[in-house]
């Protein structure tokens, strides 16, 4: 064999060990996955339906991966400032996980004039992992006991009536915007930086109507602080059975339910965001889980990243034309 010929044939060698060795360190380190502590973002602060379902995964996930789970609350910014990081700032390894609301995932996009991240572009679907009613609820002081009544009062002007959300963008927020287009009336909105401190204030009087997620409003209208006035579901719910449906309560036409899921940063391998979907499946069909999560008042969800992708895909522009209905708009 001449010089140059067997040249050319050793440099192939090299070349195919060199791609066979990366390829196998490659699905090694896939296989590995996770190795160390994985950061679970919340973009929300402590204390709110968001949060609590975080920390409810939290000790689940640890045992089934056999790694640390740290929540990291990233609130501000209607969601957006912990969804960006997720989606622009840590690697794509998943080894940050993002609780995906669907207000910075579907709402945001449409309701603020400008985005620092693309949720269809800059991150992937994991799983869903809810999909709940809101609950219409109002401090004892406000004089009304029924939906009738509250529209009533919210056509007159000088009422002054307000609701609370969760901030911009929020199922708090577009579920109350909805309301307003529908029924005609005027409550404003005032935004909070979660949905702890828009409840504090609900409980203090401070504003008078909240749409919120039932897991956080309930043991406050288990003990007559609020007053339930309807479910945003198309049928009752368990946690209320007495409190009727916004059809029920003479509003037809209105419904709305929000939703959670988990993302990560596109680019992020298919193995780690299928070990991570395989693991949550697991995890929400241990019957003990399932009885936990359901008392924050939504039903289990899961399966496949595809599924929650599409979800993604139709709530923006479900979710969209509310925001348009109602003109609402962040600068």
């Amino acid at each position: 064999m001449r010089r140059s010929t067997w040249l050319q044939f050793t440099s192939l060698q090299f070349l195919s060990a060199m791609a066979l060795s990366l390829g196998v360190a490659s699905v090694q380190a896939q296989e590995a996955y996770p190795s160390k502590t994985i950061r679970f973002v919340v973009p929300y602060p402590p204390g709110g339906p968001t949060d609590l379902m975080a920390r409810l995964l939290q000790g689940e996930m640890q045992t089934r991966l056999g790694v640390s789970v740290v929540i990291d609350n990233k609130g501000g910014a209607g969601g957006n400032l912990g969804s960006n990081e997720v989606a622009k700032i840590t690697p794509a390894d998943g080894y940050t996980l993002l609780l995906a609301a669907s207000g910075p995932m579907a709402v945001n996009p449409t309701l603020y004039r400008s985005m620092p991240f693309n949720p269809m572009v800059d991150l992937a679907p994991v799983i869903q992992i809810s999909s709940f009613p809101l609950v219409l609820e109002v401090n004892p002081k406000v004089p009304v006991k029924t939906v009738k009544e509250l529209v009533a009062l919210g056509k007159t002007p000088k009422a002054d009536l307000s609701f609370a959300s969760a901030g911009n963008g929020t199922p708090q927020h577009l579920a109350g915007e909805l309301f307003n287009t529908q029924m005609g009336t005027h409550m404003a909105h005032i935004p909070y930086r979660g949905a702890g401190p828009a409840l504090n204030d609900l409980l203090g009087g401070q504003v008078g109507v909240m749409f919120d997620i039932l897991g956080s409003s309930l043991q406050y209208i288990q003990s007559g602080k609020l007053i339930p006035l309807a479910v945003t579901s198309a049928k009752r719910s368990p946690q209320l059975p007495d409190v009727p449906t916004m059809s029920e309560a003479g509003v037809t036409g209105y419904e709305f339910t929000g939703w959670h899921g988990i993302a990560v940063r596109a680019g992020t391998p298919a193995p780690v965001i299928d070990k991570l979907n395989s693991t949550l499946n697991a995890i929400f069909k241990e019957p003990e889980f399932r009885k936990k999560w359901e008392a924050l008042g939504t039903p289990v969800v899961a399966g496949t990243a595809a599924a929650f992708g599409e979800l993604i895909k139709k709530e923006t522009v479900r979710l969209g034309k509310v925001v348009k209905d109602s003109g609402a708009t962040v600068d």
